[in-house]
């Protein structure tokens, strides 16, 4: 029963818009991540059709009344998904449903006019899975090489296609199945799978030879691009795979200053990091925004990346589809997100020899992106913006 209370916690915490919906799902303590993630996405992906259902057949009334969300998660795994996993009461109260559940299901079809559940979802205006991605993984150069890498896979069966020529190539690889990869176009050091290839229980993953790392997420430390022996802040860093990136551009030498407010997701990043091999970092549990540049300490900083809370628009997440705000609800968060933005890297630029700085958001909306930049440097006329990647003209770097 842990799963459903858990994924109805979360249901509800969405609705109070407490968070995003991976963050909630890892800040849960769910042992299971992935079997939290799927019941969420597959119960938000029928959400109209479960509440249409529960409505029509009376399930919520009664003297044992389910919590509405409690009943969602529940409904999807009985009608939709692989049937009830658990036992206790509210399992029998809605196996006492079943049949009136299906019931409704049947005739909610035929009022539609469909004969499956897909159709049946779509017509509801609920939305199907879109194009699926690749599956990004980074070669950890801290503790092996491309090379090994490379011969590890061949030996497990994989076929190696080489480096991907195109951003097409790259896109058509997402429709892709079985056992072959590629390296990516533009990134070192990261390979591309096929989206359905899972490395939970990869040898080389659980040694941290590799980084589960979305292609978007390796550009602000490769842009950044410190020195090796660098002094570096990661202003806003859990769960850290940019601060195990960073280590690994400047080879675990120099000092690595990471940030993050939230407790349990820096003990995560702490976790991540002694996996990965990382040894230059100093972590603390601290708002960035409340550290002074006048410390002794971080008169070396030359380089900081800037990665800071944003609406995550740009992530291709159909969770985050599913719960997107809309209309004035969006503006004020994006206003409060954009403000907030503003003061990290204003302060970022405060540090007396900061050289570099990478502001970087997974946000297509403008009020967190070319405004902010444009505030900043009004208010900074001594730092400048490059582009820097002559192919990808959103990446932004802020130079003195």
């Amino acid at each position: 029963m842990a799963l459903y209370q858990t994924a109805a916690g979360i249901l509800d915490r969405l609705q109070q818009k407490e968070g995003a919906v991976k963050t909630l799902v890892y800040d849960s303590g769910y042992k299971n991540v992935r079997q939290l993630y799927a019941l969420l996405c597959e119960t938000l992906r029928y959400s109209t059709v479960i509440e249409e259902i529960i409505k029509s057949s009376e399930l919520l009334r009664g003297p044992k009344k389910l919590p509405m969300n409690l009943a969602k998660v529940l409904v999807y795994d009985l009608l939709f998904g692989k049937g009830l996993q658990c036992g206790g009461r509210w399992k029998s109260t809605i196996l006492a449903h079943r049949a009136r559940l299906q019931a409704e299901l049947a005739k909610l079809k035929v009022k539609k006019k469909v004969s499956n559940n897909q159709d049946l979802v779509t017509s509801m205006g609920g939305s199907l899975d879109g194009p699926a991605l690749p599956r990004y993984v980074r070669v950890n150069t801290l503790k092996t090489s491309m090379d090994d890498v490379l011969t590890y896979f061949k030996r497990q069966g994989y076929t190696y296609l080489g480096k991907a020529r195109s951003i097409k190539e790259l896109i058509d690889f997402g429709q892709k199945s079985g056992k072959s990869f590629l390296q990516d176009l533009h990134i070192p050091n990261l390979l591309v799978f096929p989206p359905s290839t899972d490395f939970h229980k990869d040898s080389l993953y659980t040694a941290g030879h590799l980084i589960l790392q979305d292609k978007a997420s390796c550009l602000p430390a490769l842009l950044l691009d410190p020195p090796v022996g660098s002094c570096v802040i990661d202003a806003c860093a859990a769960p850290g795979n940019k601060t195990s990136h960073l280590a690994a551009i400047v080879q675990n030498k120099g000092k690595i200053f990471a940030f993050d407010l939230d407790t349990k997701r820096l003990a995560t990043m702490s976790t991540l990091l002694l996996r990965a091999g990382v040894t230059c970092q100093e972590l603390a549990n601290q708002d960035f925004l409340t550290v002074s540049p006048c410390d002794p300490k971080y008169q070396k900083v030359s380089h900081i990346l800037v990665d800071p809370s944003c609406s995550g628009s740009g992530m291709p997440d159909r969770m985050r589809v599913l719960t997107e705000e809309s209309g004035s609800d969006q503006d004020e968060r994006l206003q409060a997100l954009s403000a907030f933005q503003r003061r990290a890297v204003s302060h970022a630029l405060r540090f007396p020899s900061v050289q570099y700085v990478v502001y970087s958001t997974c946000s297509i909306h403008q009020q967190e992106d070319e405004d902010v930049v444009k505030d900043i440097l009004e208010q900074h006329p001594d730092f400048r913006y490059v582009h820097i990647l002559s192919l990808w003209y959103t990446a932004i770097m802020l130079w003195r």
